[in-house]
Protein backbone atom coordinates (compact mmCIF):
# COMPACT_ATOMS: atom_id res chain seq x y z
CA UNK A 1 0.00 0.00 0.00
CA UNK A 2 1.21 3.62 -1.05
CA UNK A 3 2.56 5.52 2.09
CA UNK A 4 1.60 9.10 1.42
CA UNK A 5 3.95 11.80 1.93
CA UNK A 6 1.90 14.07 4.01
CA UNK A 7 1.71 11.55 6.61
CA UNK A 8 5.40 12.02 7.49
CA UNK A 9 5.15 15.56 8.12
CA UNK A 10 4.64 14.62 12.06
CA UNK A 11 7.07 13.14 14.12
CA UNK A 12 4.11 11.41 16.03
CA UNK A 13 3.12 9.68 12.79
CA UNK A 14 2.18 6.03 12.65
CA UNK A 15 4.29 4.22 9.89
CA UNK A 16 2.28 1.79 8.02
CA UNK A 17 3.73 -1.43 7.29
CA UNK A 18 3.16 -4.41 5.04
CA UNK A 19 2.53 -7.37 6.87
CA UNK A 20 5.11 -10.49 6.98
CA UNK A 21 5.67 -13.35 9.68
CA UNK A 22 7.74 -13.39 12.81
CA UNK A 23 10.19 -15.46 12.75
CA UNK A 24 11.20 -15.13 16.34
CA UNK A 25 9.58 -16.52 19.11
CA UNK A 26 8.59 -14.00 21.10
CA UNK A 27 10.61 -13.68 24.55
CA UNK A 28 6.76 -14.28 26.80
CA UNK A 29 6.83 -17.63 24.60
CA UNK A 30 10.33 -18.52 25.54
CA UNK A 31 10.05 -18.42 29.32
CA UNK A 32 6.60 -17.69 29.95
CA UNK A 33 5.21 -15.24 32.49
CA UNK A 34 6.64 -17.22 35.36
CA UNK A 35 9.95 -18.97 34.65
CA UNK A 36 10.10 -22.29 35.52
CA UNK A 37 13.70 -22.31 36.97
CA UNK A 38 13.80 -19.35 38.64
CA UNK A 39 15.74 -19.34 41.94
CA UNK A 40 13.96 -20.19 44.74
CA UNK A 41 13.55 -17.57 47.47
CA UNK A 42 14.92 -17.89 50.65
CA UNK A 43 12.11 -19.23 53.22
CA UNK A 44 10.93 -17.35 55.79
CA UNK A 45 12.45 -18.32 59.20
CA UNK A 46 11.00 -20.46 61.91
CA UNK A 47 9.58 -19.38 64.85
CA UNK A 48 11.43 -21.20 67.90
CA UNK A 49 9.44 -22.34 70.34
CA UNK A 50 10.50 -20.20 73.57
CA UNK A 51 12.48 -22.47 76.32
CA UNK A 52 10.81 -22.98 79.78
CA UNK A 53 12.43 -23.91 83.28
CA UNK A 54 9.84 -26.69 82.62
CA UNK A 55 11.22 -27.82 79.49
CA UNK A 56 11.33 -27.30 75.61
CA UNK A 57 7.42 -27.66 74.90
CA UNK A 58 7.13 -24.14 74.05
CA UNK A 59 4.58 -24.52 77.31
CA UNK A 60 4.81 -21.73 80.39
CA UNK A 61 3.70 -22.62 83.90
CA UNK A 62 0.77 -21.62 83.44
CA UNK A 63 0.25 -24.35 81.10
CA UNK A 64 0.99 -26.89 83.19
CA UNK A 65 -0.25 -25.40 86.39
CA UNK A 66 -4.05 -25.20 85.14
CA UNK A 67 -3.90 -28.72 83.63
CA UNK A 68 -2.70 -30.11 86.99
CA UNK A 69 -5.29 -28.52 88.48
CA UNK A 70 -7.99 -30.01 86.34
CA UNK A 71 -7.09 -33.26 86.09
CA UNK A 72 -6.68 -33.56 90.04
CA UNK A 73 -10.36 -32.48 89.99
CA UNK A 74 -11.14 -35.85 88.04
CA UNK A 75 -9.99 -38.33 90.63
CA UNK A 76 -11.54 -36.31 93.43
CA UNK A 77 -14.59 -36.28 91.79
CA UNK A 78 -14.84 -40.24 91.72
CA UNK A 79 -14.36 -40.40 95.68
CA UNK A 80 -16.93 -37.41 95.48
CA UNK A 81 -19.44 -38.81 93.69
CA UNK A 82 -19.10 -42.51 96.27
CA UNK A 83 -19.53 -40.51 99.10
CA UNK A 84 -22.51 -38.50 98.24
CA UNK A 85 -23.71 -41.99 97.19
CA UNK A 86 -23.20 -43.25 100.58
CA UNK A 87 -24.19 -39.91 102.37
CA UNK A 88 -27.18 -38.55 101.15
CA UNK A 89 -28.59 -41.42 98.41
CA UNK A 90 -28.38 -44.50 100.33
CA UNK A 91 -29.83 -43.36 103.15
CA UNK A 92 -32.41 -41.60 101.04
CA UNK A 93 -33.20 -45.23 99.79
CA UNK A 94 -33.47 -46.73 102.81
CA UNK A 95 -34.65 -44.51 105.37
CA UNK A 96 -32.71 -46.11 108.05
CA UNK A 97 -29.05 -45.35 109.75
CA UNK A 98 -28.03 -48.88 110.35
CA UNK A 99 -29.11 -50.22 107.15
CA UNK A 100 -27.19 -47.48 105.60
CA UNK A 101 -23.87 -47.81 107.61
CA UNK A 102 -24.04 -51.46 105.80
CA UNK A 103 -23.23 -49.81 102.43
CA UNK A 104 -20.80 -47.72 103.39
CA UNK A 105 -19.04 -50.27 105.38
CA UNK A 106 -19.17 -52.08 102.15
CA UNK A 107 -18.06 -49.35 100.38
CA UNK A 108 -15.39 -47.70 102.84
CA UNK A 109 -12.35 -49.99 102.40
CA UNK A 110 -12.29 -48.29 98.08
CA UNK A 111 -11.66 -45.03 98.66
CA UNK A 112 -10.69 -45.04 102.81
CA UNK A 113 -7.54 -47.73 102.76
CA UNK A 114 -4.15 -47.89 100.60
CA UNK A 115 -3.97 -47.14 98.01
CA UNK A 116 -7.14 -45.61 97.20
CA UNK A 117 -7.20 -43.34 99.59
CA UNK A 118 -3.91 -41.26 98.88
CA UNK A 119 -4.66 -41.57 95.22
CA UNK A 120 -8.21 -40.77 95.04
CA UNK A 121 -8.31 -38.47 97.67
CA UNK A 122 -5.41 -37.19 99.28
CA UNK A 123 -2.85 -36.37 96.43
CA UNK A 124 -5.43 -35.05 93.91
CA UNK A 125 -6.92 -32.48 96.85
CA UNK A 126 -3.11 -31.52 97.56
CA UNK A 127 -2.19 -30.89 93.95
CA UNK A 128 -5.29 -29.22 93.32
CA UNK A 129 -5.03 -27.01 95.74
CA UNK A 130 -1.14 -26.40 95.84
CA UNK A 131 -1.61 -26.10 92.05
CA UNK A 132 -4.45 -23.09 92.46
CA UNK A 133 -2.33 -20.91 94.92
CA UNK A 134 1.08 -21.48 92.88
CA UNK A 135 -0.87 -20.41 89.42
CA UNK A 136 -2.39 -17.02 91.52
CA UNK A 137 0.95 -16.39 92.97
CA UNK A 138 2.83 -16.76 89.51
CA UNK A 139 0.30 -14.48 88.11
CA UNK A 140 1.23 -11.82 91.19
CA UNK A 141 5.01 -12.55 89.74
CA UNK A 142 4.29 -11.68 86.45
CA UNK A 143 2.21 -8.69 87.23
CA UNK A 144 4.72 -7.08 89.40
CA UNK A 145 7.21 -7.70 86.94
CA UNK A 146 4.97 -6.24 84.17
CA UNK A 147 4.37 -3.07 86.20
CA UNK A 148 6.33 -2.65 88.86
CA UNK A 149 9.37 -4.18 87.46
CA UNK A 150 12.30 -6.47 89.39
CA UNK A 151 13.41 -3.51 91.32
CA UNK A 152 10.62 -1.84 93.03
CA UNK A 153 10.56 -1.57 96.39
CA UNK A 154 7.81 -2.90 99.09
CA UNK A 155 6.14 0.16 98.87
CA UNK A 156 5.45 -0.01 94.66
CA UNK A 157 4.60 -3.48 95.14
CA UNK A 158 2.08 -3.49 97.62
CA UNK A 159 0.57 -0.75 95.46
CA UNK A 160 0.14 -3.13 92.40
CA UNK A 161 -3.40 -4.35 92.79
CA UNK A 162 -3.63 -8.50 92.89
CA UNK A 163 -4.84 -10.50 90.31
CA UNK A 164 -8.41 -10.94 90.00
CA UNK A 165 -9.91 -13.56 92.44
CA UNK A 166 -13.29 -15.41 90.88
CA UNK A 167 -16.10 -16.56 93.02
CA UNK A 168 -15.14 -20.17 92.00
CA UNK A 169 -12.11 -19.80 93.73
CA UNK A 170 -13.06 -17.97 96.66
CA UNK A 171 -15.47 -20.72 97.07
CA UNK A 172 -12.55 -22.94 96.65
CA UNK A 173 -10.29 -21.78 99.32
CA UNK A 174 -13.48 -21.84 101.72
CA UNK A 175 -14.21 -25.05 101.19
CA UNK A 176 -10.35 -25.68 101.80
CA UNK A 177 -10.83 -25.59 105.14
CA UNK A 178 -14.34 -26.64 105.69
CA UNK A 179 -13.55 -30.12 104.01
CA UNK A 180 -9.87 -30.01 106.16
CA UNK A 181 -11.95 -29.71 109.49
CA UNK A 182 -14.84 -32.80 108.22
CA UNK A 183 -11.37 -34.74 107.65
CA UNK A 184 -10.21 -33.67 110.88
CA UNK A 185 -13.32 -34.58 112.63
CA UNK A 186 -14.34 -38.01 111.02
CA UNK A 187 -10.81 -39.33 110.06
CA UNK A 188 -7.68 -38.03 111.67
CA UNK A 189 -9.09 -37.26 115.34
CA UNK A 190 -10.55 -41.27 115.78
CA UNK A 191 -7.16 -42.61 114.52
CA UNK A 192 -5.72 -39.88 117.24
CA UNK A 193 -7.62 -40.42 119.81
CA UNK A 194 -8.85 -44.36 119.61
CA UNK A 195 -6.35 -45.49 117.51
CA UNK A 196 -9.14 -46.54 114.12
CA UNK A 197 -11.97 -44.70 112.59
CA UNK A 198 -13.61 -48.12 111.64
CA UNK A 199 -16.30 -46.77 114.05
CA UNK A 200 -17.25 -43.30 112.41
CA UNK A 201 -20.39 -43.87 110.21
CA UNK A 202 -23.69 -42.16 109.59
CA UNK A 203 -23.86 -43.15 113.46
CA UNK A 204 -21.39 -40.69 114.61
CA UNK A 205 -23.38 -38.32 112.11
CA UNK A 206 -26.49 -38.26 114.02
CA UNK A 207 -24.81 -38.30 117.65
CA UNK A 208 -23.10 -34.67 116.79
CA UNK A 209 -26.68 -33.95 115.49
CA UNK A 210 -28.38 -34.85 118.25
CA UNK A 211 -25.96 -33.56 120.78
CA UNK A 212 -25.35 -30.51 119.28
CA UNK A 213 -27.53 -29.39 116.73
CA UNK A 214 -26.50 -26.11 116.06
CA UNK A 215 -23.06 -26.80 115.34
CA UNK A 216 -23.48 -29.62 113.53
CA UNK A 217 -26.61 -28.52 110.98
CA UNK A 218 -24.37 -25.08 110.66
CA UNK A 219 -20.79 -26.73 109.92
CA UNK A 220 -22.64 -29.70 107.59
CA UNK A 221 -24.49 -27.10 105.07
CA UNK A 222 -21.68 -24.57 105.32
CA UNK A 223 -19.74 -27.75 104.29
CA UNK A 224 -22.05 -28.85 101.62
CA UNK A 225 -23.15 -25.80 100.26
CA UNK A 226 -19.81 -24.18 99.93
CA UNK A 227 -18.06 -27.45 98.45
CA UNK A 228 -21.03 -28.22 95.68
CA UNK A 229 -20.83 -24.81 94.51
CA UNK A 230 -17.15 -25.15 93.93
CA UNK A 231 -17.53 -28.34 92.19
CA UNK A 232 -20.59 -27.74 89.68
CA UNK A 233 -19.05 -23.95 88.75
CA UNK A 234 -15.32 -25.59 88.11
CA UNK A 235 -16.69 -28.37 86.47
CA UNK A 236 -18.74 -25.80 84.17
CA UNK A 237 -15.85 -24.11 83.58
CA UNK A 238 -13.67 -27.41 82.75
CA UNK A 239 -16.49 -28.63 80.08
CA UNK A 240 -16.70 -24.60 79.04
CA UNK A 241 -19.70 -24.37 79.96
CA UNK A 242 -19.99 -21.23 82.22
CA UNK A 243 -21.17 -18.31 81.33
CA UNK A 244 -17.24 -16.64 80.35
CA UNK A 245 -17.31 -19.41 77.95
CA UNK A 246 -19.60 -17.37 75.82
CA UNK A 247 -18.21 -14.49 73.65
CA UNK A 248 -20.99 -13.56 71.67
CA UNK A 249 -21.38 -10.04 71.63
CA UNK A 250 -24.76 -8.02 71.76
CA UNK A 251 -27.63 -8.99 73.72
CA UNK A 252 -27.73 -12.62 72.36
CA UNK A 253 -24.63 -13.23 74.41
CA UNK A 254 -25.63 -11.53 77.22
CA UNK A 255 -28.82 -13.42 77.01
CA UNK A 256 -26.81 -16.62 77.07
CA UNK A 257 -24.27 -15.80 79.55
CA UNK A 258 -27.86 -15.20 81.89
CA UNK A 259 -28.88 -18.68 81.18
CA UNK A 260 -25.81 -19.96 81.93
CA UNK A 261 -25.30 -18.42 85.12
CA UNK A 262 -29.32 -19.28 86.23
CA UNK A 263 -28.47 -23.26 85.00
CA UNK A 264 -25.19 -23.67 86.99
CA UNK A 265 -26.67 -21.99 89.82
CA UNK A 266 -29.94 -24.01 89.95
CA UNK A 267 -27.67 -27.43 89.19
CA UNK A 268 -25.75 -26.82 91.76
CA UNK A 269 -28.48 -26.00 94.32
CA UNK A 270 -29.95 -29.15 93.33
CA UNK A 271 -26.80 -31.43 94.35
CA UNK A 272 -26.50 -29.35 97.33
CA UNK A 273 -30.00 -29.58 98.26
CA UNK A 274 -30.50 -33.59 97.50
CA UNK A 275 -27.18 -33.69 99.95
CA UNK A 276 -28.66 -32.11 102.57
CA UNK A 277 -31.90 -33.77 102.11
CA UNK A 278 -30.21 -37.39 102.82
CA UNK A 279 -27.76 -36.29 105.52
CA UNK A 280 -29.54 -33.50 107.50
CA UNK A 281 -33.34 -35.17 107.06
CA UNK A 282 -32.25 -38.87 107.62
CA UNK A 283 -28.71 -39.43 108.81
CA UNK A 284 -29.22 -36.16 111.08
CA UNK A 285 -32.89 -36.91 112.58
CA UNK A 286 -31.68 -40.50 113.70
CA UNK A 287 -31.33 -39.65 117.49
CA UNK A 288 -28.33 -39.88 119.89
CA UNK A 289 -26.18 -43.12 119.90
CA UNK A 290 -26.70 -44.99 123.36
CA UNK A 291 -24.28 -46.72 125.63
CA UNK A 292 -20.29 -47.22 125.63
CA UNK A 293 -20.97 -45.99 121.56
CA UNK A 294 -22.22 -42.95 123.04
CA UNK A 295 -19.39 -42.12 125.75
CA UNK A 296 -17.05 -42.94 122.56
CA UNK A 297 -18.54 -40.35 120.75
CA UNK A 298 -18.71 -37.93 123.34
CA UNK A 299 -15.29 -38.15 124.24
CA UNK A 300 -14.08 -37.54 120.52
CA UNK A 301 -15.80 -34.45 120.67
CA UNK A 302 -14.78 -32.82 123.78
CA UNK A 303 -10.95 -33.78 122.25
CA UNK A 304 -11.26 -31.32 119.32
CA UNK A 305 -8.41 -28.75 120.22
CA UNK A 306 -9.88 -25.47 120.75
CA UNK A 307 -13.53 -26.14 121.10
CA UNK A 308 -13.86 -29.31 122.82
CA UNK A 309 -13.94 -27.23 125.83
CA UNK A 310 -17.37 -26.26 125.29
CA UNK A 311 -19.33 -29.29 123.38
Amino acid sequence: MPYPAQYAESVFSLEVLEPSPVEDTPYEEKTGYFPEDAAPEDPPPKLLPRATTLGLSGHGPVYYLTRIQKYSSYAFSIFAAAHITNTALIPLATRSIPASDTYLLLTRPYYQDFPFEPLLVVAPLAAHVASGLALRLYRRRQTLKRYAGDSATFSERRSVPWPHLSGTSALGYLATALVGGHAFANRVLPLWVEGSSAGIGLEYVSHAFARHPGVAFAGFSALVGVTVWHAVWGWAKWLGLSPASVVDPGLEGQLRRKRRRYGVNALAAAVAGLWLWGGVGVAGQGGPATGWVAKDYDTLFKSIPYVGDYL
